[in-house]
């Protein structure tokens, strides 16, 4: 009797524990993807091609992690590190299949303004120049880590907060013009930063609003100061690297190994700086040594958070929303999904655990992996120019205005006053603005919509049966309310030509995404042989549609009503074996 009882109690101990069991490996699958992707690893068909790959973008990022760091203003070496340890942490905790983070310039410059604020050069002058335990560094410099690290620190912790409440959500405000435009604006802050090196002249730190104008305002007033050495190698510089990569762009099917040109140029300038002396001949400023190994962790001075909380707030808003915009983008492209939340926990534990080991902000970049690297010298102009031309991308941002005009005069304001507000302010500032003014936006365009009642159109069910295999296919097509598209189809029998008619009725405003939306609703079904036909089209949607995306032009798609769309699909030459029992 007593081992009957144990017996059962066991059994429900079992039933008990099990789901319990399958629920936590659920979540840990959810919340660690690398526990998804990695046991399904082919390593016979993924290893050498992600072994090339990880190798030239290494290549890539030692140049853009020392430019980087220096953008940040603290140590080269701490670029490095920079580069390493976040793309390890994002790779576990990270969706995006396409995505390595690390250093970035956007979160460097915002880090660089507690840096210079809380550990100015003067600084410099009135600590000693003993050196640390820490790879041989002043402690000058390991003062300005301490900084960078602490907001990388709370940038992190803030991001992971955002997680725990679920904000990732909310990123629906994060309109394209919106993320475009912040972009744009930080990218001209960073080119911004660095016309002190491309020219060769000395220009105290200004911070502050309006620090755009102030900054050329100085270069123009003190113009005669210009190194033409500086601004030389500069523009060879600069030149040298959009023509390479201009170049490994058109040939990048056809040759297998892109050219390293950031790390070819980097030795290119190392010897002809060690040969010529730059730095007594000319009056350069250069890196210097980089020191070599990995320090043991320490965790960021806790008592600076609290001053650099306006900064952590930057980073975790800027970086994240850049990060997820190149995560969705690549997510689009491969045909994959991406978790707005998971993304908040990866990238804020990618901030926070590599505060640990001195490094700056960090978030995604297309190209990035990790690796150190130890070199002598280098000329900080020619990182300056590695940083001007791998904003690149960034900066053709202007080219949207265009696009943004024909589609939607108002997302054409939103861009111009967010850019005012990013180059005027800061990053930061700019985003926020951005996001006010499409919630505001929305809320004046809400008055307008309406709700159409289908009740009595007797125009939107219809059946169409084909004498070919016999299959039925029922269609209940409803109006475009408030944005919104409601369809519901049976699953379509195998070779049967399907069509698509969207009622627009109810579209009564568009914005650049509801477009992007329609156009590319439009051609996935093209790519599966589903013809699409949108019909009470208002004139403007109609070019906005034909502007932005890629229409057919030899079939018509855009309607009178939804009578005039079913009479096409009747007169089409694909659907002309109609029998006579179809039935609108």
């Amino acid at each position: 009797m007593t081992g009957a009882k144990r017996k059962k109690k066991n059994v429900l101990w079992s039933k008990m524990h099990t789901p319990h069991w399958e629920d936590f490996k659920q979540w840990c699958r959810k919340r660690l993807p690398i526990l998804e992707w990695a046991p399904h690893y082919n390593l016979k068909e993924n290893l050498l091609p992600d072994t090339v790959s990880g190798i030239m973008l290494a290549v890539q990022q030692v140049t853009q992690g020392l430019a980087f760091a220096i953008l940040s203003s603290v140590h080269p070496v701490f670029g490095l590190y920079g580069s390493l340890f976040p793309a390890i942490i994002y790779a576990m905790f990270g969706m995006g299949h396409h995505v390595a983070t690390g250093t970035f310039a956007l979160t460097s410059l915002i880090s660089a303004n507690a840096v210079e604020r809380l550990v100015p050069l003067s600084v410099q002058n009135l600590t000693t120049q003993s050196n640390t335990s820490v790879l041989g560094l002043s402690d000058f410099e390991m003062q300005r880590i301490g900084v960078a690290a602490a907001v990388s620190f709370l940038g992190g912790v803030i991001q992971v907060a955002m997680f725990v409440l679920q904000l990732g959500s909310a990123t629906f405000l994060l309109t394209e013009p919106v993320i475009s435009a912040m972009t744009t604006g930080a990218a001209t802050h960073v080119v911004t930063s660095q016309v002190k090196y491309l020219l060769g002249m000395k220009i105290p730190y200004i911070s502050g609003p309006l620090t755009f104008f102030y900054i050329y305002a100085y270069v123009f007033e003190n113009i005669k100061s210009v190194r033409l050495e500086a601004l030389l190698l500069s523009l060879l510089s600069i030149t040298v690297l959009v023509l390479v990569k201009e170049l490994n762009e058109q040939f990048k099917r056809k040759i297998k190994v892109v050219l390293p040109v950031d790390l070819v140029l980097i030795i290119a300038s190392s010897f002809a700086c060690y040969c010529t002396s730059m730095e007594k001949t000319y009056g350069l400023e250069v890196v210097g040594h980089i020191p070599k190994g990995i320090p043991p962790p320490r965790a960021p001075p806790m008592h600076v958070l609290s001053a650099v909380i306006t900064e952590a707030f930057g980073v975790a808003l800027v970086g994240y929303v850049a990060s997820l915009a190149l995560a969705q983008g690549s997510a689009k492209k491969f045909k994959y999904s991406v978790d707005d939340n998971q993304e908040l926990l990866a990238h804020g534990l990618s901030n926070v655990i590599p505060s640990f080991f001195f490094c700056i902000p960090s978030a995604a970049a297309m190209g990035r992996t990790a690796v150190l690297y130890s070199t002598r010298a280098k000329t900080q102009c020619v990182l300056a120019s590695i940083i001007v031309v791998g904003l690149k991308g960034m900066l053709i941002q202007f080219r949207d205005l265009k696009k943004y005009w024909n589609v939607d005069k108002i997302d054409w304001g939103i861009w111009v006053s967010t850019y005012v507000f990013t180059i005027c302010f800061a990053a930061n500032v700019g985003l926020l603005f951005g996001v006010v003014c499409t919630i505001a936006i929305m809320i004046a365009r809400f008055p307008r919509a309406k709700t159409l009642s289908i009740k009595n159109i007797k125009e939107m069910e219809f059946k169409v049966k084909t004498e070919v295999d016999g299959c039925e296919q029922n269609t209940l097509l409803s109006p475009l309310s408030n944005g919104n598209c409601s369809e519901e189809a049976s699953q379509p029998c195998q070779n049967e030509k399907c069509s698509l008619i969207l009622d627009c009725s109810g579209l009564t405003f568009f914005d650049y995404s509801g477009v992007s939306m329609l156009v590319e609703v439009y051609m996935d079904c093209k790519n599966q042989s589903v013809d699409v036909s949108l019909a009470h089209c208002t004139a403007s949607l109609i070019k906005a549609m034909k502007y932005h995306g890629n229409l057919d032009s030899e079939k018509p798609i855009f309607f009178e009503s939804v009578s005039a769309a079913i009479s096409n699909i009747h007169s089409n030459k694909n659907l002309s074996k109609l029998s006579d029992h179809s039935e609108v």
